[in-house]
């Protein structure tokens, strides 16, 4: 196997497998070194989340080759379960992004020459349906090529195992392993997509899906009636963002009867460029500059809208003049109450209901639990981890979960999915609103009368990018500097208490380690300080970047917001 980065560069370079287009972008970059380097110094790792990177030739990014390399490894890991399992066989899926149905016939060929069935999106499908197929149709994985709610130069390889929950961390192992004992050329079986389509070693899913998936999230409606009794004035701007939610959130909403949805017509384009947009992430209040012009033209009082392959949503309501967004936590809350107190309203609560959110998610959630007598966990970032917590009630017979969440816009219900799903939290947001349209009220009032009852919290998240070969080793450096020399105080406040996910410890100041975590595993710091905050350092799993989470709790809206502006002063001197 090749060792170095240019040795491994000139391993692709003299490859007979690249076209002639491809052997001109590496032969373009000779004499290079440093893009040589960023190019080919490892390969992308892979991890529960499978692969993200920039859509480039070269071992470190997206490309047909890794594509094909990865999904012989995932391949070699499914037949390694046995017969039943390649007759079970895979779902796979992809979002808008460029050359992501490529992708998908390649990885769909890839599986099919390994004996492996393959159930195959026609066209691009959210990547909650996909989790929702795997578990529909019994399927041993899946598959979605999406890189999400990352800029248009990003692609991704996201695995699922039969639960319909991302990848265990042992089979990320074991793909992982494949690929580092196969060639990235010569290492795979391929096929002809149409003989496989012929033979029925692919079959193409579409509407029959989609159907099967809506009746489900239709049936998550708290209070169907609520949106038919105010529809004549209750109206909703959407979009898309260019991605797949085009589809199945307009309908969906339409049938749960909401008469005034006004699409943005720009936004509906499908389009892997994202052209009217800086990055199509919906928790950037600037991207919806489109939908606020439409709403105010319109009217409406809610805007909504989901990332490029529809598992993350946010919201924007009117306030005067303006439209104000909902944060990813405070949508959570809402929704939270909203559930609780409806589902025991209408005698749909389950005995004994349990919530689930990330360790980086406000402490909000917990206070609202807690008043309502709903039990209440956290867990790492991820809704595999979510996941896993939700599955392990279900065994254990202990708790049924009624929702899951995490600050970043991502929310799960009902046992249909086991990721994040935007066209479900779209339907229950529409609900929401449309109960508190019912009673003079937008989201935004409802959130203040929240605070009023169950306190004040407010967070902030910042982002430290850190791009290229310098950044991953800055990230890792300053993770490291935190662990040698902890930090005694922040922002003026004393931290009390230190937890380490990495291997789970915990620590007081002048008393060193006490305890350990419920779990383990996971590169967070998470510093408790003296007035209750929480100041949480994370570099995240699939962007450049290092995240910081601010969780705070005062007596009223100006004392949180006072020491979010002290804290956010402390998170801003990392970058020096």
């Amino acid at each position: 196997m090749p060792g170095t980065y240019l040795e491994e560069y000139h391993h692709w370079l003299d490859s007979p497998a690249l076209s002639e287009a491809e052997w001109a972008e590496l032969d373009g970059i000779r004499g290079d070194e440093k893009e040589i380097e960023s190019r080919f110094f490892a390969p992308l790792e892979f991890g529960t989340a499978g692969l993200r990177g920039t859509m480039k030739l070269g071992l470190h990014h997206m490309n047909i080759h890794v594509i094909r390399h990865a999904t012989q490894a995932f391949a070699n890991v499914i037949a390694a379960e046995g017969e039943e399992a390649k007759q079970r066989g895979i779902v796979i899926d992809h979002d808008c992004r460029h050359h992501g149905k490529t992708f998908a016939r390649e990885a769909a060929c890839v599986m099919a020459a390994n004996g492996i069935r393959v159930r195959l999106f026609e066209d691009l499908r959210p990547t909650p349906e996909l989790s929702f197929a795997v578990r529909f149709y019994g399927a041993t994985a899946g598959l979605n090529i999406t890189a999400s709610h990352n800029p248009k130069e990003y692609n991704g390889y996201k695995v699922y195992w039969s639960d319909g929950a991302q990848l265990p961390p042992q089979k990320a192992d074991a793909i992982a392993k494949q690929m580092a004992a196969l060639d990235v050329f010569t290492g795979f079986k391929s096929c002809d997509f149409d003989k496989a389509v012929k033979d029925g070693m692919i079959q193409l899913i579409g509407a029959e899906t989609d159907e099967a998936f809506l009746e489900r999230v239709l049936a998550q409606a708290v209070d169907p009636d609520v949106v038919k009794e105010v529809a004549d004035d209750f109206k909703i701007v959407y979009s898309p963002f260019h991605g797949c939610g085009y589809k199945l959130v307009p309908e969906v909403l339409k049938r749960l009867g909401v008469k005034h949805l006004y699409p943005v017509p720009e936004q509906m384009v499908i389009d892997g460029a994202f052209p009217t947009v800086v990055s199509p992430n919906p928790e950037n209040p600037e991207g919806f500059y489109l939908a606020v012009e439409l709403a105010k033209k319109v009217g409406s009082d809610l805007i909504i809208g989901t990332d490029p392959d529809a598992d993350r949503i946010g919201t924007l309501v009117r306030r005067g003049d303006g439209y104000v967004p909902i944060t990813g936590n405070q949508l959570g809350v809402l929704l939270i109450d909203y559930i609780i107190n409806g589902r025991r309203a209408r005698g749909s609560m389950p005995e004994n209901p349990g919530v689930v959110a990330s360790i980086v998610t406000t402490s909000m959630a917990r206070a609202v639990c807690e008043a309502n007598n709903v039990h209440f966990e956290d867990t790492f970032t991820g809704f595999k981890y979510m996941a896993e917590r939700v599955a392990a009630w279900e065994a254990a017979g202990t708790y049924q979960y009624i929702f899951a969440y995490e600050e970043s816009y991502g929310y799960m219900m009902g046992d249909y999915v086991r990721d994040k799903d935007a066209v479900t939290a779209s339907m229950m947001v529409a609900e929401m609103a449309a109960y508190y349209h019912k009673k003079g009220m937008t989201l935004l009032d409802a959130m203040d009368a929240l605070y009023e009852k169950y306190g004040w919290f407010m967070e902030h998240t910042l982002n430290l990018v850190m791009p290229g070969l310098d950044g991953l080793q800055k990230m890792k450096a300053l993770m490291t500097q935190l662990r040698a020399n902890p930090p005694k105080e922040i922002g003026g406040q004393k931290v009390i208490r230190t937890r380490d996910y990495a291997d789970g410890s915990i620590y007081v100041a002048d008393l060193g380690k006490v305890g350990t975590t419920p779990f383990a595993g996971s590169n967070v710091l998470y510093f408790e300080l003296a007035d209750g905050s929480s100041f949480i350092v994370r570099p995240s799993g699939t962007e450049p970047k290092i995240k910081i989470y601010l969780l705070v709790r005062g007596a009223d809206r100006e004392q949180c917001a006072e020491r979010i502006e002290k804290y956010k002063v402390y998170a801003e001197s990392f970058k020096r």
